[in-house]
């Protein structure tokens, strides 16, 4: 493997890897306060477009990291989603 194939490697594992301890408190805490919907909608449309640039450019590390990611991005956005309609059906 290529010296630059391997930082390819080791970005997408830094960038991807971040988003796991925001999914764990969400499923922890069930806060998602801080959220921000329009950010991790944007972010998961970009996240996207970049997995089908790495599937054209047949580039691991781009693709290995953007389908990780866009796990991660949209079970946040989901999560959100999902708990912000459960309080407002049990408030309203």
């Amino acid at each position: 493997m290529e010296p630059v194939t391997l930082i390819g490697l080791l970005a997408a594992c830094c960038t991807t890897v971040a988003f796991i301890p925001q999914v764990i408190q969400i499923l922890r805490t069930g806060n998602v306060d801080g959220i921000s919907l329009m950010m991790y909608s944007v972010f998961t449309i970009g996240v996207t477009c970049w997995l089908i640039y790495g599937l054209a450019l047949d580039d691991l590390p781009m693709i290995l990291a953007n389908t990780i990611t866009l796990i991660l991005a949209g079970m946040v956005l989901a999560l959100t989603i999902l708990k912000r309609r459960k309080m407002k059906v049990t408030a309203g």
